[in-house]
């Protein structure tokens, strides 16, 4: 029987706790959930292989269909959803999750490795590989689920030395995903991100937001200009397109998305996310479960 949800559950962005086995520097897993929309990050990094399937591929603003089988390494703190929901055909899904540092601090610094330590940086932005590379890398990926640990380090190795000197690839977002280290921004950075995350159904105001971050008005706009690039409002608009996105891909009609996701005017709406999505709503949903 499927797991219901309710809507709140779809929309809200989790974050995955992904620490390894007790016996293991990383996590192996061959999770099934496609009756789970499944919207999450986590610090580690994560490589997916995914075959026997038709599905969408949704990371971080990145939205588009996979056919047949999908390889993808992604860096920390990148949205995704799983890339099985809604799947009812008989597929096969492995994942490894990682830390930067799993076989220790100075892992990627060793010389041998420069080209690996190039491909992690590289996977800050999402990378999906094609070719022969996805399909030797899928099948060495399957291999590992029957190994013994030291074998699966060993496949795992040679996986990232493999991708690492492809040529099959393609990057999935323009900019990567930093996590900041400034305590006292990052503190400021969350309550902007969960008080958005609650409230962007309705109507937020600079007001709110800088007295719930101790600042002036103006200061508040700085302060939101300086450490993500963009000003508050383009923030706020991208946020709810990206959740009208959510609601699409699950069905939703435009005019009910269009006000569930927190704008006043269908006009707007549709100016809004075909400025940010390169198409209107209609489009996309049709594009996405079509």
């Amino acid at each position: 029987m499927g797991h219901f949800y309710t809507n709140s559950d779809y929309m809200k962005l989790k974050l995955e706790d992904a620490k390894p086995d007790a016996k293991s520097s990383f996590r192996l897993l061959t999770p099934k959930l496609y009756d789970r929309f499944y919207w999450h990050y986590h610090p580690e990094y994560e490589l997916i292989f995914i075959e026997g399937a038709d599905g969408n591929r949704h990371i971080g603003e990145h939205v588009t269909k996979f056919e047949g089988s999908d390889l993808v390494f992604i860096g920390p703190y990148l949205p995704h959803l799983n890339f099985d929901y809604g799947l009812r055909t008989d597929y096969q899904k492995v994942v490894v999750q990682l830390r930067e540092d799993f076989l220790g601090e100075q892992f990627l610094h060793a010389p041998e490795l420069a080209d690996v330590r190039a491909l992690f940086e590289r996977a800050r932005q999402g990378i999906v590989f094609h070719g022969e590379t996805k399909a030797q890398v899928g099948k060495m990926m399957q291999a590992m689920t029957g190994e013994r640990h030291f074998r699966q380090l060993m496949l795992l190795l040679e996986i990232f030395q493999l991708l690492a000197t492809a040529e099959e690839w393609t990057p999935l977002q323009a900019t990567a995903i930093e996590h900041s280290y400034d305590l006292k921004a990052e503190q400021r950075t969350k309550q902007v991100h969960y008080h958005v995350a609650e409230h962007f159904s309705r109507k937020i105001t600079v007001q709110e937001l800088a007295a719930l971050t101790y600042l002036s008005e103006a200061a508040f706009c700085r302060f939101f200009k300086k450490t993500s690039g963009i000003t508050f409002t383009e923030y706020l608009n991208r946020y709810r397109i990206h959740q009208a996105k959510l609601l699409l891909q699950q069905g939703h009609n435009v005019t009910d998305t269009c006000f569930q996701s927190g704008f006043e005017s269908l006009s707007y709406f549709n100016k809004t996310f075909k400025k940010l999505a390169g198409m209107n709503p209609m489009q996309f949903k049709l594009k996405v479960r079509g």
